[in-house]
């Protein structure tokens, strides 16, 4: 029987309009980070053509004991010292990433380093020295659905971080995370789905001191 943790597991389910607040659960994934524009950096090519094969090389793995899974989606962190550059400037050069796919909770840093080395025997996984795995612990969280193009996220993002999150008396904490629901290369950009995250905390109130 094969395991999608992508159904197990509620907050990878958003809805377009909405903007719910949710408790994620902490969760593993192999990660690697990187800087500049998405669409024209070397190093978010490279990133991409690693995480992908040690994914499914974990997946495999996971097979020949007995314990298969459906490789998750691809995600990222963004972020940028001036978030302005992030959510209305867009100005890609300027943005820090993270790109990273989900790993049940079975597979160890032992298992890792297998799938890294078989990657590295078939002469792919251009950037797996800067592969890890890590736990990501966000907790509290708002998200949505964005349906579109990437670049059309930019309002979404302004209203989600301007307007809702402090209307409902959070502050933002950690890093905008994506989830990528649709496959570009397969997928018309006006029908791309992404799930947009943004991990916040409560603001004291009066009560708190």
């Amino acid at each position: 029987m094969t395991v999608d943790l992508k159904r197990e597991i509620s907050t990878y389910r958003a809805r377009r309009g909405r903007f719910d607040v949710v408790e994620v659960p902490s969760l593993q994934y192999v990660m690697v980070d990187g800087r500049g524009d998405p669409n024209t950096s070397r190093a978010y090519e490279d990133a991409l053509a690693t995480v992908y094969p040690v994914a499914y090389a974990l997946k495999r793995l996971g097979t020949e004991r007995g314990r298969d899974h459906t490789v998750m989606p691809l995600e990222a962190l963004w972020w940028a010292e001036d978030m302005h550059a992030f959510t209305a400037a867009r100005d890609k050069s300027r943005w820090s990433w993270t790109v990273m796919v989900m790993t049940p909770s079975w597979f160890t840093s032992d298992d890792v380093v297998t799938a890294v080395d078989a990657v590295r025997r078939q002469g792919r996984g251009p950037a797996l020295e800067r592969l890890r795995l890590e736990t990501l612990v966000e907790g509290l969280a708002v998200q949505t659905l964005h349906v579109g193009p990437y670049d059309d996220e930019g309002p979404l993002l302004a209203t989600m971080h301007d307007e809702v999150i402090p209307g409902r008396s959070l502050r933002m904490v950690g890093r905008h995370h994506e989830i990528y629901l649709g496959d570009p290369r397969r997928c018309a950009p006006e029908r791309l789905r992404t799930l947009l995250r943004q991990p916040v905390r409560r603001e004291p109130g009066p009560a708190d001191g």
